[in-house]
């Protein structure tokens, strides 16, 4: 295993198993499941696979521009993003708080599209690793809103 494999594996790993720990830290529980929801709510099972996926995805997107990217303002909006990223369960579930939810998530909306925008010019790879995370991020900012309006 070269270096790069190594460290790639180390974004992956990192990013992975900080999600798994924060989102089995911050459950849903049985406040979530009182709640209203919107029509547009997917089952609960999907959660799971969805978010590892993406955080796969996100992994070698921070791994691409830090090793072969040298703006530091697009490794910036990436620690950014993972530092909101990791701040909504808490904020949502731990805090059973929509409206804390949609303070943290409008703001990781803001800041991945932003480094979308940005890799385009300088990694385009990591744009297109982003699109789907960005896509979801997207999705759950309307659901986050929604079930704020409805609760």
């Amino acid at each position: 295993m070269t270096r790069d494999h190594l460290v790639l594996a180390t974004f992956i790993a990192g990013v992975l198993v900080t999600g798994i720990l924060i989102g089995t830290g911050f459950p849903p529980g049985p406040w979530y499941a009182g709640l209203t929801k919107p029509w547009f709510t997917p089952p609960n099972w999907v959660f799971g696979p969805a978010w590892s996926l993406l955080y796969i995805l996100i992994g070698i997107a921070g791994w691409r521009v830090w090793l072969r990217g040298q703006d530091p303002v697009l490794r910036r909006l990436w620690i950014a993003q993972m530092v909101l990223n990791f701040a909504w369960s808490p904020a949502f579930f731990g805090a059973q708080a929509p409206l804390l939810g949609l303070a943290v998530i409008l703001p990781l909306l803001m800041v991945s599209l932003g480094f979308v925008r940005r890799a385009y010019r300088h990694e385009p790879t990591s744009a297109r690793l982003f699109l789907p995370y960005a896509a979801w991020v997207c999705y759950a900012s309307l659901l986050n809103a929604a079930l704020y309006l409805l609760n």
